[in-house]
């Protein structure tokens, strides 16, 4: 019995110390499309410290909570693989999932929602058995997928049908659809929950939502100098803690859009590689990671000069970005 207890105490001892380990690693990681791997950078030096192999063409990434696991969407393999941050490595699959891309955690950290592009449905899936438990049919080729901060609500992006589906997190009911501007894209929702922006790539714009009413209060138009309107194409975006500053990548236009949300005025244009693409800051918030899918390599912009002070080769076709820190 005692030697049972030990061993128990000592599992659990090392479980704690694995659980310690994996946070505020500072590694910035980096899904390489072309590579089936996710790169791995030393958040200081920027150096690299692993390559993990995935699934293939592996896309969205995104840590849970206490950010001990990284989910990454490994769309060419129909499954979402999780890597253990502690120790680098994928630990298991979640298979049967088609074609992912975009995906989002509950809040309760217990489903993945995630849109399925070619059955034109949004999806809710238990992370623990791999079970799908609901299934929403929305507009053609959904990709974007944001739970609100109170969790009661998920919004989905169709890019054929122009609009934003705005979904009950209970009863998987679709509350509203919301008509946007042309191939919306992506989602980032005000601290406060009242406002939901949404890139849209095929116009230059910027939807904001009313998150209240459901309806389209404003817009912001991106028009770099020396771009044509079609190579405007925005489609990450990023608020800081305390939603006043937006990021948004452009695209084609390799600038990334330094917004001020207030006043929704368009502050500064910053030059990065080319095709810009996911985004991620830093805890405090004074670096902007930016993939750059057609240079095949991660800018690294000071937020309080914004300019770049780094680029770093991450493999062939960079997707998303986020960071341990």
């Amino acid at each position: 019995m005692k030697s049972m207890a030990l061993g128990a105490g000592l599992a659990l001892l090392l479980l704690l110390s694995s659980a310690a380990q994996a946070r505020g690693t500072g590694y910035v990681f980096v899904s390489s499309e072309k590579d089936d791997q996710v790169v791995v950078l030393d958040g200081k030096t920027l150096e690299r410290v692993a390559a993990i192999p995935t699934g293939k063409r592996p896309r969205w990434l995104q840590f849970d909570a206490d950010k001990n696991k990284l989910f990454v969407a490994a769309s060419n393999s129909n499954r979402i693989d999780i890597i253990d941050v502690a120790s680098l490595k994928v630990e298991r699959s979640i298979a049967g999932v088609e074609d992912p891309e975009i995906f989002d955690l509950s809040t309760d950290g217990r489903l993945l929602y995630i849109s399925y592009e070619d059955d034109a449905e949004f999806g809710a899936v238990e992370i623990a058995s791999g079970r799908r438990v609901a299934e929403v049919a929305v507009g053609e080729e959904p990709e974007g997928v944001k739970a609100s901060p109170d969790g009661s609500t998920v919004y989905v992006t169709s890019e054929v049908a122009n609009m934003v589906h705005v979904i009950d997190a209970e009863s998987f009911q679709v509350k509203a659809n919301i008509l946007v501007d042309n191939r919306p894209r992506r989602f980032a929702i005000t601290p406060d929950g009242r406002e939901v922006w949404v890139t849209n790539e095929l116009s230059g714009t910027v939807s904001i939502i009313d998150a209240a009413k459901n309806q389209v209060v404003g817009s912001i138009r991106f028009q770099p100098k020396g771009f044509r309107p079609e190579d405007v194409t925005p489609v990450g975006i990023v608020m800081t803690g305390d939603g006043r500053i937006a990021y948004i990548t452009l695209g084609r236009a390799n600038h990334v859009a330094v917004v001020d949300v207030p006043s929704r005025r368009i502050t500064d244009l910053v030059l990065v590689g080319r095709r810009a693409w996911g985004l991620a800051l830093s805890r405090d918030e004074s670096r902007l990671f930016v993939a750059n899918g057609l240079s095949d390599d991660l800018s690294v912009i000071d937020t309080a000069s914004r300019r770049v002070i780094k680029s770093v080769p991450v493999g062939r076709v960079p997707h998303s970005v986020v960071v341990d820190d």
